[in-house]
Order: structure tokens, then sequence, then C-alpha cells
């Protein structure tokens, strides 16, 4: 799915600002579809209030019972479509499209349905051409009927809870229960755009790198849809402009003599280097000649795994990174364009090179700034909670090869993912586990055979049945946190015996893909005690010396959890959410952030081929 793009022949409209957005609080969550809001203006169906899109609807307004809603909530805005996007022999395609709804979703324009899509974290799209083109006049009604409700077979899972008791609960009281730590954020989450192609368009491209002997290389695939009679012509340009190689037709490669490759922040003088890829199409359909015209971003880069190395270009590279989440005040797990770009900033200030998209695929425009900026990803699919036995089924396995399916072909050309990772800390110990991960692992390979393959576990290293089928072993573990509470003395024991345990039994690189300390900013004791700054700072500096030790061996990265507190479910244990970041939920530093940026630093410093002193400002803006 090519993300859309203003082009000479392609137009984009984004829809954000304020919908129209009614709640459905009858009994049944159905009255919506009983009396079929979709067929008039939402406003005649009852009560609407203005909901801002893109953002999560649980934290905008003083109802409470609307922070926890559970089931389905309606959307509605009405635009007016320009004149050329409805003429012309032929007239142009019309395309709706949603960079993310959580969970389900179902769209109607003026009234017809166009789409159903299941999933809360990848982008959807109809083309609502024969629609908008058909109807009187320039007006489009778009509706969307959205639910969040969780059950066994989704991703992420969940169960719906019936409170029977009425001398405890009101009549039909239920809750949703959830086996995972961060809030269930629900809405319209990222852009809702409507985008134009000619009616025979460029509809996919698959781009592969190599690079060997001062060539580089760029294997292509495109896709058209709509004519069978067409011409492809294709240019690579660098950064000044320049064409450094041509081609033509669907299938091809392109050569590029002494190319600059895409390295990682830190480990190059200039990183995150990106060709732009060009494709021209001419059709002819109905005695029309039609253009169309895509750019694709393109970098040229090599990743490989060893027993004990992880290459990017050739060259070891050693995660250095953060875990994240898309989570901040009010907007929820809404887009926020100041919010991504100061969190680069901090990225990059904290000589972070890497994180993982726990626990879902994050968005588009993120993901466009980490090509830019060379931050490497590991991109995760939204299977994080799979604790329960039916959680393991045919059901739900066919839906987690569809989900990775939508993540493969939304990133699957982008040079700063260089790992997909299909799952959070699932019941691998489960006997079932073994047939899910092996056809899941399996399944995305065959989709992409260009980059390895992990799932993050929190196991014990000789009852995993998933781990067998991974590239790279990806470790959770919180040693005198969740396990020896209080007692940092024991970490560097049993964290030695993790590592040698996990290496022994798969001889894999390792990644210790989560570690951390709740600490509440401004909560201060020494000596250093637990939700302290000083515990948080403590804690860091014993999971530190392990790494430094294992690192020269096999263990090829180290991700903090997490970059910044963000919000769960209410809880005994959680104070305002998850206080485990090393920035507030505002991105203010705690301690730990410097004790982190220290170390990062110093890594950068005695790995990289760069001048012998990077500063954290040299390399900070391009």
């Amino acid at each position: 799915m090519l993300q859309p793009r203003d082009t000479p022949s392609r137009e984009r409209r984004e829809l954000g600002g304020l919908w129209s957005f009614r709640a459905d609080l009858s009994p049944g969550r159905d009255a919506g579809f009983a009396q079929r809001w979709y067929r008039r203006p939402l406003r005649q169906t009852g009560p609407v209030i203005d909901m801002p899109v893109p953002a999560s609807f649980n934290d905008i307004t003083q109802d409470p019972s609307l922070e926890n809603y559970i089931g389905w909530v309606w959307y509605e805005k009405e635009v007016l479509l320009p004149l050329r996007w409805l003429r012309g022999e032929p007239a142009p395609r019309v395309v709706l499209r949603f960079g993310s709804a959580h969970y389900y979703s179902i769209v109607w324009v003026n009234g017809v349905q166009v789409v159903e899509h299941e999933g809360g974290h990848l982008p959807f799209e109809a083309d609502i051409s024969s629609v908008v083109q058909g109807s009187p006049g320039t007006l489009c009604r778009i509706t969307v009927a959205l639910n969040n409700t969780l059950t066994p077979h989704t991703l992420p899972p969940g169960s719906i809870q019936y409170m029977t008791d009425k001398s405890r609960y009101p009549k039909n009281y239920f809750v949703q229960n959830i086996r995972f730590d961060f809030f269930n954020y629900a809405g319209i989450h990222r852009p809702v755009v409507l985008y134009t192609t000619p009616a025979a368009y460029i509809d996919d491209i698959t781009v592969t790198t190599t690079s060997s002997d001062s060539v580089g290389t760029v294997q292509y695939q495109v896709s058209v849809v709509g004519s069978t009679a067409n011409s492809l012509s294709l240019s690579l340009r660098d950064q000044e402009g320049k064409v450094v190689a041509t081609g033509d037709g669907p299938v091809g490669e392109l050569k590029v003599l002494n190319p600059n490759l895409w390295w990682p922040y830190l480990m190059h003088e200039n990183p995150g280097y990106l060709y732009s890829l060009e494709v021209q199409m001419q059709a002819q359909v109905g005695g029309a000649l039609l253009e169309d015209v895509y750019t694709l971003p393109v970098g040229i880069r090599t990743v490989h795994v060893t027993s004990t190395q992880f290459l990017i270009n050739g060259r070891p590279f050693y995660f250095h990174g953060v875990n994240k989440h898309e989570d901040a005040d009010i907007r929820g797990k809404g887009l926020d364009w100041p919010l991504i770009v100061k969190d680069f900033n901090l990225l990059r200030w904290l000589g972070a090179n890497s994180f993982r998209t726990s626990h879902y695929p994050y968005a588009e425009e993120i993901m466009d700034l980490c090509d830019a900026y060379g931050i490497v990803v590991i991109d995760e699919s939204p299977g994080v909670g799979i604790k329960l036995p039916e959680s393991f089924g045919n059901k739900s396995l066919q839906h987690h090869l569809a989900v990775m399916e939508e993540l493969v072909r939304r990133d699957k050309n982008r040079p700063s993912v260089v790992m997909w990772s299909v799952a959070n800390e699932p019941a691998s110990e489960l006997p079932p586990a073994a047939h899910y991960f092996k056809t899941v692992i399996a399944h995305t390979k065959a989709l992409d055979p260009s980059r390895p393959v992990t799932f993050v576990t929190d196991a014990n290293y000789a009852l995993d049945h998933g781990a067998p089928y991974v590239d790279v072993i990806c470790v959770n573990s919180y040693f005198s946190w969740y396990h020896d509470p209080g007692h940092l003395e024991v970490i560097p024991l049993q964290l030695t015996a993790q590592f040698e345990n996990w290496y022994k039994t798969y001889q894999k690189p390792i990644i210790q893909s989560e570690y951390g300390a709740d600490s509440v900013p401004g909560l201060h004791s020494d000596p250093p005690m637990m939700f302290t700054e000083e515990y948080q700072q403590a804690m860091l500096r014993e999971y530190h010396s392990v790494f430094d030790k294992k690192r020269k061996e096999y263990v090829i990265g180290e991700l903090i959890w997490n970059f910044a507190d963000f919000m769960t479910n209410q809880g005994t244990t959680r104070v305002l959410g998850n206080k485990k970041g090393i920035f507030t939920r505002q991105r203010q530093p705690k301690a730990a952030a410097f004790v982190l940026r220290d170390r990062y630093w110093k890594i950068a410093n005695e790995s990289s081929c760069l001048p012998p002193v990077i500063t954290s400002h040299s390399l900070f803006l391009k």
C-alpha cells in the first residue's frame, strides 16, 4: 500500500480537525445500527459533540464514562469535493484512507458502506469514486462506526467480563479485561485523507537493495492497476536531484556507482541518506492517454545476522535505544506533530540509535522521520497480551497472518526497518505456541526474505516454544523490580545467567529488549529505594555492567523500558500510569535520562568510524 503523496498526477486532502461524534450508550451498544445512523447526518440522530481527529476520544471530555467507554462510537465529517475530482473522461479515482482507527471500523460515504477493517494500528482505504461521482452535488458525508472491544481473537487480545452480582453492580455492567500494560485508547488516531489517482495508476512498488564493490543495486517491482497496455520508466535521483540510474518496465534493477549508503544515526557522518525513486506510468484508457507519477524514498543498505552479530552494510551494529509508546496527555494515541518532533530531538540528544515500536506499528509519519534521521527500527505487530490458550487457535492465527501482511506491505520499503517483531511477551511456554509462532514467523519471512524476524519473550529459556524459529533472541527481564523487588545486588548474577542460558541453548545473538524500573519524578532516597529516581539510576548501572561484558560476545543491543511515562489502566501498582520512563509523560528528563545519555554517547564513540570524539551536538542536527 503506497503512502498518499502529492505528485504531478495526484492530489491529497487531509480531513483533520473537528468531526461530529456520538457514543452509542444503548445497553447493547447497537442503537446506531438499528436506527441506521449512517443514513442521515449524525446530528439528526441525537446529541453530538465535537471530536478532534486525529486523537483518542477517551481524555477529550470531562465525562468519566467516555474515558473508559467500550463499544460502538460514531464519527462524521462533511466535506465538499472539487469538481475536477468528479468529472472527466475517464474521471479520476477518488480514495478515502485512514491512517488507523482503533479497533474495528465500518465506513459509509453518503450512506453507502465502502469498507470494513479490523485492527487498530494500520492503514485501510476504499475507492469511493463510484459513490461520490454518482451523487448529485459535491457534498461528501463520511460516517465511521468504531468499536474498541477486544476479544481473545483480536490483536491485541482481551475479553469482556459481565458482572452479574446485582448487589454490587448495576444492570448490564461489564468491563474490558486486557493483558497488556498500557491504556486501551480508542478513536481515529491517525490522519484521514482523500486522495486522487488517474483511472489507471501505480498501485504498488517493492524495492530491495544490496551493495558490494562500490556498486549499489536497487531491485524493483511495480504493479499497475486499470490498464494492461502501459509503459513504465524509473529514475533514481540523489539528494541534489541528479539522476544516478534509470530503468523501465515493471521489474528490474538499478545500479548506482559509489552509492551513498543508508547508515544509522551515529554510525556515519551522513546518516539516513535517501535517494528518490520516481516512477512514471503512461497508459491508454478509453482513447485517453493517462499519466501517473509516484516518488518513493529509497535507502541503499543491507542487513545480515550471524550467531553473534547484527550487521548493517557489513559492519557490526549495536542497538542502544529505547522502547516507546504512542501516548501523550489529552490526545492519547492521536498523531501529534509537536510531540513527534520533540521525541526525535530527545532521541538524538540521548544518543539513541534505535527503538522498538512497542507494542504495535507506529504512524507512517514517525517512520518517515526514522528513515530520514537514520533511527533504526524493530517493527512490531500488535501481538501483545497473547496469553490465553484460545488466543493460539486458528481464528487468531489467521488474523495474525493477515496483520503481518498489512504491516509488511506498509513498511517493506523502509531502510530504517531492520527486523520484524511478531509479538511481545506471549505465553510461549504453552504447547500451541510452537505451531503458532513457527507459522507466523515463516509467513513473515515469506512476505519479506530480506529481514530477520523475532518476537519478544519473557519466558523461561528452556520452555519457550517460539524461540527456535527466530533469528535474534529478544528477552525482557526486570530483576530487582518484578523479581526480587528492591534487591539490586542480585542483578549481576541473574542477568549473566539469563544471557548464558539463552545463548547456550540457541546460539543466536541477544537483545535485552526491555529492562527498567518505575520512578516518580522528584521522589528521592539514599540509599536508593524503589520508585525513587536514585533506584532507577542504580538499576540501570547494574544492568549496564553486565551488558558491557556480554556485548563483547553475543549481546547485540539494549533497549530501555521506557522512553517516557505512559498511561495504563488504573490499579494499585500504577500511579497515573507506568512510571518507567526516563522522561516524564511531558518529556522532561528524570535523573536516569542523564545516566543513559552518558552511556549511549560513550558507546557511540567506541563503536563508530567517525572522528575520534563525537559530541552530542556534532551530529544532533542534520
